[in-house]
């Protein structure tokens, strides 16, 4: 672990992603041929922690692996994109989470991921992991994990971001209350609301999260959209934050940058808006770049974009 960057520590899942490019997604059953072929790295709390390590962050990653080969890889792929891994003991006889990963040429992509098995429920996240923290992110795939990590945050006053993905029945309504950022991927508003109206969903999502952190002065209440940016629920209304026009080659993992992104941001001192146009920023070049954890932005990058602006 290296850099004098803010420190922020992830808490979720790691995947191991193998990756096809299409000229386009199958429409259907049947056999299509790849052009091409990687393996990289995935998971929402994983990327992000990788996201986080590449814009100049000190990035920590607690989450659950399997005692084999998809695990002894993401380990080694997380420790050569610059992120600790902390307590992390992986269990024996158990598999690590795995995906497959379709991609169009327009940087679309159809993704099926298999979750693990075998892998512990408890988490055994030390305390003292959360010293010279700015801020700490979760996502719902451990919810024992996210919530060890926001109660434990929580206690200190730290910044806690959820990104909230589909996830099992009651996961972002029990880990609602303990988090004061939640920023949630458009299918995962959709779950939590029963509405496929972005805007409609997210005044029904402040509806029900009334009184929570995540809509007091310091905290936010999002959802983020792809190309069309983002809605952030301010003075009582949804406010959009629009993305910058790229030509993406891959969108797999931009939500997670998005979201990692953020919570550095946080950890810097930077307040919500600030931060979702940095997070914004960040978001939109990974899509341009794609080839996984190995196309993250630096923060050079992410910087001259925002000097540059965008509609």
């Amino acid at each position: 672990m290296t850099g004098g960057g803010a420190r922020v520590l992830c808490v979720g899942i790691a995947v191991l992603d193998q990756v096809w490019e299409l000229p386009v997604l199958p429409p259907g059953p049947g056999k299509f041929l790849s052009h091409g072929f990687r393996e990289t790295g995935g998971g929402m709390a994983a990327t992000a922690a990788v996201a986080i390590a590449a814009l100049g962050g000190v990035a920590l990653w607690h989450g659950r692996l399997g005692a084999d080969g998809p695990g002894a890889t993401l380990l080694a792929l997380l420790g050569r994109c610059g992120v600790a891994v902390v307590d992390v003991v992986p269990a024996p006889g158990g598999h690590s989470p795995i995906s497959g990963v379709l991609v169009d040429a327009e940087g679309e992509r159809v993704l099926a991921v298999f979750p693990g098995s075998g892998l512990p429920e408890a988490s055994a996240l030390a305390e003292s992991r959360l010293e010279g923290a700015g801020a700490v992110l979760a996502d719902p795939r451990w919810p024992a994990g996210a919530e060890r990590l926001f109660r434990l945050a929580g206690a200190r006053g730290l910044p806690r971001v959820l990104d909230a993905d589909v996830a099992a029945a009651g996961t972002i309504a029990a880990l609602g209350p303990l988090t004061d950022h939640l920023v949630f991927s458009q299918r995962g508003l959709v779950e939590f609301t029963g509405t496929d109206d972005p805007r409609a969903g997210l005044a029904a999502a402040a509806a029900r999260l009334r009184g929570m952190p995540a809509l007091g002065p310091a905290g936010s209440l999002a959802v983020t959209l792809g190309a069309r940016g983002s809605l952030w629920w301010r003075e009582g209304a949804p406010m959009p934050l629009p993305a910058p026009r790229i030509a993406a080659r891959d969108t797999t993992g931009c939500g997670d940058v998005f979201h990692g992104a953020y919570a550095l941001a946080l950890a810097e001192g930077q307040d919500p808006p600030n931060a979702a146009r940095f997070a914004t920023a960040a978001a939109a070049l990974k899509a341009q770049r794609g080839q996984g954890w190995h196309g993250m932005p630096d923060r050079a990058a992410v910087e001259a974009l925002l000097a540059e602006g965008w509609a």
